[in-house]
């Protein structure tokens, strides 16, 4: 774990406590800058905070994706802040899941902003020509990745490729999403063309080409989307043959492997980086517990109850205020044979001082002979942003939709998901039986929301399984412009008139 450590303390979740300097970068509403890049070691600091931005990833895609889906039914006694992300209220603009979306993302983006500012001003300080460009291409890639996760949150953007102050940035308005995605796009062609294949040493962890072009496919893939009439993330673009060559490089190329024991992708003893370490990540956010300050994670309780925890005797662990339970539809889309039913969700029920409680809930990271002694906020699980398995799925989606391969392609893929799942084969794998697969597969890890939005079928299926799950009628009906989420409203409050709302909220 000495790798992890190392490269924890080099930013990848949080930007050191004990370092002398800081990079004071604030969210759009108060942009502002400070230039401290004297030396080699201020530059790496610099990546560092770049990637701290990470850190509340995971929890990001648990609050805004999972639980706006059709796996989660979470009714709550109390008002918690996912009811209203799970019923689609329209009032959530000032929601606390919201607002952290956009202000963290923009951290990262302006601390991207920074670095490579201060690449172009003070680069021959950073020690050697060969170090500035793999940091200018790790700080693209962050940048981008960081833009298309807020462009598939909130569609119309702001874009920002240089430190502001904060009288400069309240003048910036949104582009148009294809305009954003031309920046995107930009970013991860030069990461391709410049980041390494692999680290060694303390450098393992990092973004890598390959997590690039899984980046740069998934862009592709998601411009190729349906608009659902909507200034969202789908453009309805016929881009899946662009993704392909993307995604088959890192199959022919990356040195990844499919894992035959779904279980062991998430198991503690199977973390990422190292010489020997978990194959499936493509490229991961990584934690580790014990240190000081806190380099832990918060995601892995994140959809786990608080009384779970309370049950077993569990000190510091906390969990979710409430129970929020996995819905009926996708228990029953398991299956009573699917190994992936036990290894990702919680169905054995357990005694509270209320009774029983036997909703299932999610458990996929949760492994509660790990639990941090000292802190609910340390727990030790890497994430995996880009898992194997998806390249090779998306990869059947793109020829699904007419880039080149065959239909045996698509069912060799499929299957092999599926024989690992214990499950018997299929055969001709449409699109609807690919998006039911990812979501058994996908389940916990934060991908459903975006896999609805890309399918098409995002309205109809919500208002089906609503119509199905929701007998007490606490959720709204879908409507399109519930696909992209509002702009938060301390934005809308920093600089009146700037931006418009979104529809429909």
């Amino acid at each position: 774990m000495k790798k992890i450590v190392s490269i924890a303390g080099v930013g990848l979740i949080f930007f050191l406590g004990s370092c002398s300097k800081d990079l004071n970068q604030v969210p759009l509403s108060s942009g502002t800058t400070e230039t401290f890049y004297k030396a080699p070691s201020d530059f790496v600091q610099g990546i560092n905070a770049v990637y701290n931005s990470l850190r509340g990833y995971p929890d990001r895609l648990l609050n805004l994706s999972e639980i706006r889906s059709d796996n989660i039914y979470g009714v709550s006694v109390a008002v918690r802040d996912w009811d209203p992300i799970n019923n689609f209220s329209p009032g959530i603009a000032a929601n606390a899941y919201v607002e952290e979306a956009w202000n963290a993302d923009f951290n990262g983006i302006f601390r991207a902003n920074t670095l490579l500012d201060q690449l172009v001003k003070n680069g021959v300080n950073a020690g050697s020509a060969t170090l500035a460009t793999r940091l200018k291409a790790e700080a693209s890639y962050l940048r981008a990745f960081y833009y298309f996760d807020l462009v598939r949150y909130f569609g119309k953007l702001p874009v920002i490729d240089h430190p502001v102050t904060a009288e400069e940035a309240v003048k910036v308005e949104r582009s148009t999403v294809a305009d954003v995605y031309k920046f995107i796009i930009t970013d991860l062609q030069f990461a391709i063309a410049n980041l390494p294949a692999s680290y060694t040493g303390v450098d393992l962890g990092r973004a890598t080409k390959y997590a690039a072009e899984a980046t740069l496919a998934l862009v592709y893939m998601t411009r190729s989307g349906p608009t659902y009439n909507l200034e969202g993330p789908g453009l309805g673009l016929n881009e899946w043959p662009l993704a392909l060559p993307l995604l088959q490089d890192i199959i022919t190329n990356g040195g990844f492997a499919f894992n035959p024991n779904f279980a062991n992708i998430f198991s503690y003893s199977n973390q990422s980086p190292s010489s020997a370490g978990n194959r499936e990540a493509v490229f991961d956010v990584m934690y580790i517990s014990g240190q000081s300050p806190v380099l832990g994670a918060t995601y892995v309780w994140g959809l786990a109850p608080n009384t779970y925890f309370t049950s077993l005797n569990i000190p510091n662990s906390n969990g979710s205020l409430e129970i929020i339970p996995v819905s009926n539809d996708l228990i029953n889309a398991f299956g009573s044979t699917d190994l992936r039913k036990a290894a990702t969700v919680y169905t054995a029920g357990y005694t509270t001082v209320a009774g029983t409680e036997t909703r299932p809930f999610f458990k996929k990271y949760l492994d509660v002979t790990k639990a941090p002694a000292a802190s609910r906020f340390d727990w030790g699980e890497n994430f995996i942003a880009i898992r194997y398995t998806d390249i090779l799925m998306m990869k059947a989606e793109c020829i699904l939709h007419g880039a080149p391969g065959t239909q045996s392609d698509v069912d060799g893929i499929v299957n092999q998901v599926r024989t690992r799942a214990g499950l018997a084969p299929l055969v001709n794998v449409t699109l609807p039986q690919l998006f039911d697969e990812r979501r058994k597969e996908f389940a916990d890890e934060g991908l459903r929301w975006f896999d609805l939005q890309r399918s098409g079928n995002l309205v109809t299926i919500m208002n089906n399984w609503i119509n199905t799950e929701d007998v007490g009628h606490r959720i709204n009906p879908v409507q399109a412009n519930y696909i992209i989420y509002p702009v938060p409203q301390t934005q809308l409050d920093a600089a009146p008139g700037l931006y418009g709302q979104n529809p429909g909220y």
